[in-house]
């Protein structure tokens, strides 16, 4: 509703006369476009809704469908718009004739018009990874880890540690912005790619400081090589890891107080032997829950990022010196002064705080991990409308409201029954606007059904 047809809507003090002159004064409106609305005239917004694709209650509930698909981890991909647009027109066609689906700039129109949805590109991500299905994960492991390094007075912040592991592609060469003539149609560059991959297994301390010993799979001084069958971790790479490299660097500080480590839920980590050897060693072995370490794992959040860019660039300068094809030789002269860029006590702080823990804060990692949404119990029309107090907002037929319930309908209905025995001008026009609700109720109804039938 434009403004003027509010003011008309809203009507003076009885003690001042009603005339055009004094609603346009009140409302501060031209007293023309207060004649031309009260004679039926519509707005220049109105005419333009009368040529858009859809009605303008009926792209309300595209985007209550949208939004509410998004909410549930499900975003509707574009290219698939206008065929929802499409079966919410045809729904409205009572003449059987043949509705053709939007054009191809229809989507990008519809977006402009409505603010509250934008267009952006997402990745898939296991959907058992999926922010909507970890938050009690998240808030049981803070549960659990608080008792560690909040309660344990004898754990000490210096000795409380991440352990993970990534995987690093050799002919790690990214998309980039080039110059080139602009001529050349290409959006590609030459460059030889070997597919290996090498596993790093880096620890961070909560005291922001990094073992010098590194254990790969592929010679630098005090760095570690192992060798698996399929390139990745196993169990004996860990307990082998934990024997070499992790006990014999943070056993010296510790002066007998224990030390935290926390991995994830890889059953790597959790053979008979590895807890043994923790368990001997006063070592504390914390286990993230299962697919929650893009949110919970600080060398995940905080380092690992930074590290891959650092790699790539050092495998880029690499390329420009005439090498073509990265190999194992090639490793850990990339790898080193990338870890050292990577690794700095800003972004390894910062990596601990993005996780909750130092400074703890559990709140920092729940506010980004929504809470599950409530289970969809009886998917019909007025579920998805939902519901709201229409009695109370009804009892005001100056300013009806758009019912969102069938009890909504149900009580505009009486409304208008009541105002049509007193046809005045004031019944009138509450008559006018009680049915337009009505029909904008019932079009939204109609385009969420063929929106639940598509």
């Amino acid at each position: 509703m434009d403004r003027a047809s509010q003011v008309l809507a809203q009507g003076l003090p009885s003690d001042v006369p009603r005339t055009y002159v004094a609603l346009a004064k009140k409302g501060n409106v031209p007293i023309s476009t207060l004649y031309h609305r009260n004679h039926s005239r519509r707005s220049r917004q109105e005419q333009a809704q009368s040529q858009q694709y859809l009605t303008r209650d009926e792209e309300k509930a595209v985007v209550k469908f949208l939004l509410l698909m998004s909410s549930l981890g499900q975003p509707v991909r574009i290219k698939f718009i206008p065929s929802l647009a499409f079966s919410v027109a045809r729904q409205r066609s009572t003449t059987g004739g043949a509705i053709k689906p939007p054009g191809k700039n229809w989507p990008r129109a519809f977006e402009k018009r409505h603010p509250e949805l934008k267009a952006r590109r997402v990745r898939s991500i296991d959907w058992k990874r999926h922010d909507n299905n970890i938050h009690d994960k998240v808030r049981g492991w803070f549960e659990v880890i608080s008792a560690v390094v909040q309660q344990d007075t004898t754990v000490l912040t210096e000795n409380v540690y991440n352990m993970d592991e990534t995987g690093v592609m050799l002919s790690m060469l990214g998309s980039v912005k080039v110059l080139a003539s602009k001529d050349d149609l290409r959006d590609y560059r030459g460059a030889g790619v070997k597919r290996t991959m090498v596993t790093a297994i880096e620890c961070i301390s909560a005291a922001a400081s990094t073992h010098r010993s590194n254990w790969t799979t592929f010679p630098n001084p005090d760095w570690h090589y192992a060798h698996s069958e399929n390139g990745y971790n196993d169990s004996k790479i860990s307990i082998e890891w934990l024997k070499r490299v992790f006990d014999p660097k943070t056993k010296e500080q510790v002066k007998q107080k224990p030390r935290v480590l926390i991995c994830d839920g890889f059953g790597t980590h959790e053979t008979l032997e590895v807890l043994e050897f923790c368990f001997a060693n006063n070592i504390v072995l914390c286990r993230l829950p299962s697919h929650t370490s893009h949110k919970l794992q600080p060398c995940d959040v905080g380092v690992f990022a930074p590290l891959k860019t650092a790699y790539r660039d050092q495998v880029e300068r690499l390329n420009r010196g005439g090498v073509d094809t990265i190999g194992k030789e090639h490793f850990t002269s990339l790898y080193s002064p990338a870890r050292e860029r990577a690794f700095t006590k800003r972004n390894m702080r910062a990596a601990w705080a993005a996780a909750g823990l130092l400074p703890f804060n559990p709140d920092r990692v729940l506010r980004d991990t929504p809470k599950p949404p409530p289970e969809l119990a009886g998917p019909g029309i007025d579920g998805m409308l939902g519901t709201c107090p229409q009695d109370r907002a009804l009892q005001t037929p100056i300013t009806p409201v758009t019912p969102v319930s069938a009890g909504g309908v149900a009580s505009l209905h009486d409304l208008i029954k009541q105002d049509a025995p007193a046809l005045d001008m004031a019944s009138q026009q509450r008559l006018q606007r009680h049915v337009c609700k009505l029909a904008s109720a019932a079009r939204i109804s109609f385009a969420e059904r063929a929106l639940l039938q598509d």
